[in-house]
This record gives C-alpha cells, structure tokens and sequence, in this order.
C-alpha cells in the first residue's frame, strides 16, 4: 500500500483500534501487532508496581511502623491496598491471554487488555500519590507535605494522560 494510504477498511481511527495508516495488514496481523505493543509497554508498569510493592511490604516490619500516627497508618493500608490492585490489573493480562489463547479472539483480547492496562496505571497513579503521601509526611511532618504531592499528581497526569491525549485529539483531527 503506499505511504500514508488508509488501510484495507478505511482510515486508521483515533483509539487506534481501526487500520493503520501506511500498513497493509489484517485483523488478526493488527491484533498481533498490538498485543506485542501491549506487552512491552506493560513490562514498564508491572516491574515498577512489584518493587513499590514489595518495599510496602517491607515496611510494616520496620521498628518505626509502630510509631506512626493513625492517620499514617490508614495512608499506609490505603497504599498497599492500591498497589495490591494495581498489580492485578496489571498482571491480568498475562492471566487473560493464557485462558483464551488458541480461541481465535486475539482482537477481543487486546481491547480488554488495554482496559486493564489503563486501569492499572490508574491504580498506580494513586499508588504513587498516597505513598508520597506517607513517605513525605513520616519524613518530614511539614504542612506543604499535601500540596507536594497534589503538584506531583497533576505532573503524574500531565505525563501520562493530558499529553497523550492532547496529541492523539491533535494529530487524529484531521483525518476524520
């Protein structure tokens, strides 16, 4: 197909679930490809969601543990809790593409993996934030501790969300 040529059903659309411009493939072709994509973007999530994970764990065994404040306490559950989440999500997939492999839905599988991913990375959003959260608080006890972590929340959703979506709004508008 030539460059910058719709695919074999018109043109590519903005949620990237449609043809790609420029690329000649099939359903099942876009699916494969796709779930590659998927794939190596996740490994970024899941290994970082683990080792936070796994250091939360580690922090309750702390000689310190005991002194934390009630308020700091219920930080600390609301933070494993969400990791604990997130890792699901983000591991889900993996336990997804295992129970419906050979079933020929590798579309359908891509497009419930990429929910997942997504709400993983909104669990791990907030697992950020609220670890920050204790962290910063146990650390140094200041009162700007919240705005911190607030100013931090909004560069988390900048980054992976406003940008993303303000260049996919962007650069897909005129091909409608």
């Amino acid at each position: 197909m030539a460059g910058g040529a719709a695919g074999p059903t018109g043109p590519a659309r903005p949620d990237g679930d449609g043809p790609a411009r420029g690329r000649d493939e099939t359903s099942e072709q876009r699916a494969d490809r796709r779930w590659g994509e998927l794939m190596q973007e996740i490994r970024v999530a899941q290994t970082g969601v683990q080792i936070l994970f796994g250091f939360l764990l580690t922090v309750v065994f702390t000689p310190r543990f005991a002194e934390l404040s009630d308020t700091d306490r219920a930080i600390y559950v609301v933070t494993v809790s969400l990791a604990a989440a997130a890792i699901g999500a983000l591991i889900g997939p993996v336990s997804f593409h295992r129970m419906v492999a050979g079933r020929s839905l590798k579309p359908r599988a891509v497009t419930w993996t990429s929910r997942l991913i997504l709400v993983g990375l909104l669990l791990l959003l907030a697992t950020l934030t609220a670890a920050l959260l204790l962290v910063l608080r146990v650390a140094t006890g200041a009162t700007y501790v919240p705005w911190l972590v607030g100013c931090l929340f909004l560069w988390y959703l900048l980054c992976w969300f406003a940008l993303p979506l303000w260049v996919r709004h962007r650069h897909t508008a005129d091909r409608r």
